[in-house]
């Protein structure tokens, strides 16, 4: 059995591989773009479901760098449990699993309610195999070999039109003033002096990623000889403050680099 992969949120499952956002302290690195997944509420999360990591790897780390939370098992039956405790907006799922075929994860899955995407990777590629694939609850059907420019354009696509982007509009938008002090919607937010100061350098480059040792150095000062948690924990209570007034940014953590502010 393959050891557990943990690179930060979520839990492998029945003895899979569960990899995500890692969030340890790295050097400052300079700012990067916006990712593509920009627009969607909150970053959006993908369930990748591949027995190969020479495979899974690739796929995991450029969907990571696109802005999104990404999660990878190794088998259906992981796939399924992992479903079953943490909801994905898309699940990526390869059709040759070594346990059971993709098809009927798919059909399981939407037979337990899994409402969300489900985009299929496969090798299988005529057209009896795309008809059965999407009879059986696919959104959509991307054959191997493939593109990366291709896989982020239908993960999109599939979010879409499974509606996971509409609560965007709903969204009430973050006003931050120079002082750090947040309203959403014309409310203010009750925050402490530190998760001020950290959303208040998010807010001045949103949209981009700053740094966790430039966050450091501002919020803590170089001369602070704590935890680096502590950047974590506090991201973590501004996540949750944000998302219980309904706010449309999102902070986003960039694996290896620092944290981004999206609308």
């Amino acid at each position: 059995m393959r050891s557990t992969r943990n690179r930060g949120l979520g839990q492998g499952l029945g003895g899979g591989t569960t990899i995500t956002t890692d969030t340890h302290a790295q050097p400052a690195l300079p700012v990067l773009p916006l990712p593509a997944a920009t627009g969607f509420p909150r970053p959006p999360h993908l369930l990748m479901v591949e027995d190969e990591p020479d495979t899974a790897l690739p796929l995991v780390r450029t969907l990571e760098r696109e802005g999104y939370l990404v999660s990878w098992v190794e088998t259906g039956r992981d796939a399924l449990a992992h479903l079953a405790r943490h909801p994905a907006d898309v699940v990526v799922l390869d059709l040759g699993l070594p346990d059971i075929d993709g098809l009927d994860v798919c059909r399981s899955a939407r037979s337990e309610g899994y409402d969300g995407g489900v985009l299929m990777v496969t090798g299988r590629a005529t057209e009896a195999d795309r008809v059965a694939g999407l009879d059986r609850g696919a959104d959509d059907y991307l054959v191997k070999p493939f593109g990366l420019a291709e896989l982020h354009a239908r993960v999109r696509a599939v979010l879409r039109r499974t509606g996971r982007s509409e609560s965007a509009d709903r969204a009430a938008e973050l006003v931050v003033d120079h002082q750090g002090v947040a309203r959403v919607g014309g409310t203010e937010l009750a925050l402490g002096p530190r998760e001020q100061d950290v959303l208040r350098l998010l807010a001045e480059h949103r949209g981009q990623v700053v740094a966790r040792g430039v966050l450091m150095d501002a919020v803590w000062s170089s001369g602070w000889d704590g935890s680096p948690k502590i950047l974590d924990m506090t991201v973590a209570r501004l996540r949750q403050k944000l998302e219980r007034v309904g706010a449309a940014a999102r902070i986003v953590a960039v694996r290896g680099v620092g944290f981004r502010l999206d609308d």
